[in-house]
């Protein structure tokens, strides 16, 4: 299936959902309705996956507070993107062509991820050419030592709403020649 990019995010076509799955994503206002009802609307749905991503923040960050504990100090930003793609998505459902049911075409049973689902991060060690807004040389080097380098997704200042995996090993292998040639 196609996946359709917007500058705000990207939305997909995903599997197929069965009645349990809209029981156990929202378990109150699902519990209330019959399982037969949730499966009609799983054989009828057409699922989607919407993805933004929040902007970079200094705010948002994982520090260790004095006690030694992991704290995370997190905001969601990237709100107005976020609806923007939510408006989008729910203005083609109508132009899609799909058969009248029982239940309106633009039915849109929103699901948001909490903080516990997060992936991707990225943005924790910025790269540039600056020490002091970054922590990261361009070739991925620490500034402070010459012997540690940095080539997780951690150095990207942004994702893209998008899977890094592919452009996290690209850069690995850049960085790598580095330090083939350093060694030299």
């Amino acid at each position: 299936m196609k996946d359709f990019e917007f500058p705000m995010g990207n939305i997909q076509m995903v599997g197929k959902s069965q009645g349990p799955m809209y029981k156990g994503e929202k378990p109150i206002e699902a519990g209330l309705a019959p399982m037969f009802t949730l499966d009609f609307v799983a054989r009828h749905a057409v699922d989607f996956w919407l993805s933004t991503e929040d902007l970079p923040s200094p705010h948002n960050r994982v520090m260790i507070n004095r006690e030694g504990q992991i704290t995370l100090s997190y905001t969601p930003n990237n709100q107005v993107a976020k609806e923007r793609l939510y408006s989008k998505l729910k203005s083609m459902l109508n132009h899609l062509g799909m058969h009248e049911h029982l239940i309106p075409r633009n039915l849109y049973m929103k699901n948001e991820i909490d903080i516990g689902g997060v992936a991707h991060q990225s943005g924790t060690c910025r790269f540039g050419t600056d020490s002091a807004t970054s922590v990261l040389d361009t070739n991925c080097k620490a500034h402070e030592l010459d012997n540690l380098y940095v080539v997780d997704t951690s150095f990207f200042p942004s994702i893209g709403a998008v899977n890094p995996a592919l452009t996290a090993m690209a850069n690995a292998l850049r960085v790598g020649d580095h330090l083939l040639e350093r060694l030299k």
